[in-house]
């Protein structure tokens, strides 16, 4: 590796957050007002985006941060499908009126933990609920290849399912013992094979750089891998090991965890793979096909990035459903109980499931439009945000002068723009327009 890299990864190597959000979610309060907060969901009739979220898993993943519940008894799902629904009724005693889907996206947890009926179940709640275009709506939803059977595809494909992820974090056996996913290749090529006679041509791959036992040598049989699979989408997520949020991940720290300078020439040789494959850097840890609807989203400045990663529908709200999900609207962030008993609770109580949010004011909405552009953009155009930006952000820029200097900004009269190396940095750089990081006790995974 290149010895100024391994200088800039000692100078900026520190923990900060991804944005998923802005403010992001540590920030989120159990004592937020919570009836405001749901007349924000309810008050427009304008189009949504809807996430869905099954927790359920049948076997623990060592290195998952994701919100999931160990289960092997299919009944539970019928039980949270019953839950879910009480849920939409409630919001629809609050005043939710039947809103057109742009974008529906199962998420988990592992979707396909649901068995066709119970899949079928769940579209049934969905068409009672919102009115679904489906010549205009994009239907995602995540899949653990392990799992999956073709009949559960024949179900997602069914119901509109038009869009699928499929975790495959690495391809090396050794890494997916150590890891606890035993997953052969054989297995991710069946899922696809499967996908595409149902119809289901959008293919997401989502793999994980800076596991355990990984190293910039093997990673590239994953990254070769992935590509023989020619998927339209690339998620390349940079472990994040945080074993004081994610217990099971101390268990991880008996194997040899990359540091940072092998996880970033693992980032940058895939890079350079997906780019030479013909895919395009869309920003964090996203790559697309050129004719791919993120690209074009990019170009139409309708790009934005959310809790699920990044997504085509900027603007419109969020409205998420089901234990743990985290719903978004112009000016607040929601989140569901993350606790089944809580969650189930609220609702046989007839009361909302919100544990916990956060309304923004003009400081949170100017800052997270400035994150947004260089999370999404990897530009900043001075005179877009309504304010005097240099004197608003002198700090910030006189900071941004020393990342110049370093190579990961060009700075412009009325605009800064984040450089291909820069894009190893971006949280760094993100990090520079947050008035919120030195508030609270948060603890984030490295930025490297």
């Amino acid at each position: 590796m290149d010895r100024n890299i391994r200088d800039l990864i000692k100078k900026y190597e520190t923990a900060g957050p991804r944005y998923t959000s802005y403010p992001t979610a540590p920030h989120f309060s159990p004592d937020a007002d919570k009836k405001r907060l749901a007349q924000m969901a309810v008050e427009s009739d304008s189009p949504v985006s809807l996430y869905m979220h099954i927790p359920f898993c049948r076997s623990k993943c060592l290195f998952c941060g994701c919100s999931s519940t160990l289960c092997s008894d299919s009944k539970k799902a019928d039980e949270y499908i019953a839950l879910i629904g009480n849920e939409l009724l409630l919001w629809r005693e609050n005043g939710l009126q039947k809103r057109k889907l742009k974008q529906i996206q199962l998420g988990g947890g592992t979707p396909n933990f649901l068995s066709p009926p119970q899949i079928l179940r769940l579209k049934a709640l969905l068409e009672r609920h919102f009115d679904i275009d489906g010549s205009d709506c994009e239907f995602s939803t995540e899949l653990d290849p392990r799992t999956l059977d073709k009949e559960q595809v024949k179900a997602f494909a069914s119901i509109g399912v038009n869009r699928a992820s499929i975790g495959i974090q690495d391809t090396n056996p050794q890494i997916q013992s150590a890891i606890g996913r035993i997953q052969p290749h054989e297995k991710n090529l069946q899922a696809v094979q499967w996908l595409r006679e149902c119809g289901i041509e959008e293919i997401n791959c989502d793999l994980i750089y800076g596991l355990p036992l990984q190293t910039p040598q093997n990673f590239k049989n994953t990254v070769r891998d992935a590509l023989s699979l020619r998927p339209t989408r690339i998620a390349l997520f940079g472990y994040a090991h945080v074993p004081w949020i994610k217990p099971a991940q101390k268990v991880l720290e008996k194997f040899r965890i990359p540091p940072p300078e092998e996880k970033v020439e693992m980032f940058t040789e895939a890079m350079e793979a997906f780019e030479a494959a013909g895919y395009e850097y869309i920003g964090l840890d996203h790559f697309a096909r050129p004719e791919d609807a993120l690209i074009r989203a990019r170009k139409n400045n309708t790009l934005h990035r959310n809790f699920q990663g990044y997504t085509t529908c900027a603007g419109i709200d969020s409205f998420a459903v089901g234990l743990t999900s985290i719903s978004e609207t112009k000016i607040s962030y929601r989140q569901n109980f993350k606790d089944m008993g809580a969650y189930a609770e609220s609702l046989k109580s007839g009361m909302l499931p919100i544990e916990r949010g956060i309304i923004l004011d003009g400081e949170d909405i100017l800052r997270r439009g400035v994150i947004m552009d260089v999370m999404c953009a990897l530009k900043v155009f001075f005179n877009n945000y309504g304010v005097d930006f240099r004197s608003k952000f002198e700090g910030a820029l006189a900071k941004l002068e020393g990342m110049r200097d370093d190579g990961l900004v060009d700075i412009y009269p009325d605009r800064f723009e984040v450089t291909k190396l820069g894009r190893l940095f971006l949280r760094n750089i993100a990090m520079l327009f947050d008035g919120r990081l030195d508030i609270g006790n948060a603890r984030y995974s490295k930025t490297v």
